[in-house]
C-alpha cells in the first residue's frame, strides 16, 4: 500500500502539489475562524448538539440499527431548514466581519495584568455606586458571546475605568436603566435591554435590574453585578442565581473566582437575602 502510495505521489507535479497545500491551508483557516466565530456564543451548544446527531447518524448505520438510521436520515432535511433560522445571529455577524475586513484579524487574549485591573476598577465602580444609591447593572461577558446583546444598546468601547462605569449611570441619563456590558476590558456597550429571569422564581422585593440579572444568567454564563437604586445593596448574579447583601471584600473574592478561571465552572451559593432590595 504505501509503495503505491508513494508511487502515485511521484507522479503528481509539484504545482498540484503546492495548489492541493494551499487550498487545504485556505480551508483549515476558515475553519478555525468561524469556530472562532462561534467560541462564546450559544451556537456552541448547538454546533456539539450537531456533532452529537451526526455520530448517532454514523453509529447507528454502521452497526445496522436501520429504523434509529432511518429517523436521523429524515432528521437531517428538518435540520437544513433549521440551521440558519438558529444560526441567523451568528451569519449576521460574520459578514458584517466580513465586510469590515475583521474577520480575518487574529484573536487577542487579555494578559493577566490588565484583567486584574479591569476587576479592581469594576469593584472600585460598583462600591462608588452603592454609596451614592445609584442603581446600576454590569454584565461581564464570559465564554457565552453577548453580542444580540450589545446590539441592543449603545456601542461604546471604551476602557473600563471606575469613573467611567460610575458616569453611565447618573440618574435621569438615556442610559441609566439599562445594563452595561463588559467584554475582556472593555466597555462594550450601555443602555442594553437584558431577557427577564424566567426559570426560578424571584421574590417581591426583588426590582427590574435583580430580574434583568438572573435572566442574562440563565440563558449564558455572563456574571451579572446589581446595584439597588432604593438601598445601594450590592449583588451578583450567576448561572440564573443571585447572592446578595455583598460587602467590598464579597464582591472582589467572587469577580476573582468567576473572572480568571473561564474553563473552571464555579457554583454559586444559592442565597436569598432578604434585605428588601428593591429596582
Amino acid at each position: 500500500m504505501w509503495t503505491s502510495l508513494w508511487d502515485r505521489l511521484r507522479e503528481l507535479d509539484l504545482g498540484q502539489v503546492l495548489l492541493a497545500l494551499l487550498d487545504i491551508g485556505i480551508i483549515a483557516y476558515l475553519i478555525y475562524r468561524v469556530l472562532i466565530l462561534v467560541r462564546g456564543t450559544r451556537a456552541t451548544q448547538l454546533m456539539r448538539g450537531l456533532a452529537l446527531i451526526v455520530l448517532a447518524y454514523w453509529i447507528s448505520g454502521y452497526i445496522g440499527l436501520k429504523a434509529t438510521h432511518w429517523l436521523f436520515d429524515k432528521v437531517w432535511v428538518a435540520l437544513f431548514v433549521a440551521i440558519p433560522i438558529v444560526f441567523q445571529p451568528e451569519l449576521r455577524r460574520a459578514l458584517e466581519q466580513v465586510g469590515r475586513g475583521s474577520f480575518f484579524r487574529p484573536v487577542h487574549t487579555l494578559p493577566a495584568e490588565e484583567e486584574h485591573r479591569t476587576l479592581e476598577e469594576l469593584v472600585k465602580a460598583t462600591m462608588a455606586l452603592a454609596r451614592n444609591k445609584t442603581g446600576a447593572l454590569i454584565v461581564i461577558e464570559r465564554t457565552t458571546g453577548l453580542e444580540d446583546v450589545i446590539e441592543t444598546g449603545i456601542r461604546i468601547e471604551g476602557l473600563v475605568t471606575a469613573e467611567f462605569l460610575v458616569n453611565l449611570f447618573v440618574p435621569n441619563t438615556p442610559l441609566h436603566d439599562g445594563a452595561v456590558i463588559i467584554r475582556g476590558s472593555r466597555v462594550m456597550a450601555a443602555g442594553c435591554f437584558l431577557p427577564l429571569a424566567e426559570l426560578h422564581a424571584v421574590p417581591p422585593e426583588l426590582g427590574s435590574r435583580h430580574r434583568a440579572a438572573l435572566g442574562i444568567t440563565e440563558h449564558t454564563d455572563a456574571i451579572a453585578i446589581v446595584v439597588s437604586e432604593e438601598t445601594g445593596h450590592v449583588a451578583l448574579a450567576h448561572e440564573g442565581k443571585l447572592i446578595r447583601g455583598l460587602d467590598e471584600e464579597d464582591l472582589r473574592d467572587l469577580l476573582e473566582k468567576l473572572m480568571p478561571r473561564k474553563e473552571t465552572p464555579f457554583i454559586l451559593p444559592f442565597n436569598w437575602h432578604n434585605r428588601g432590595e428593591g429596582k
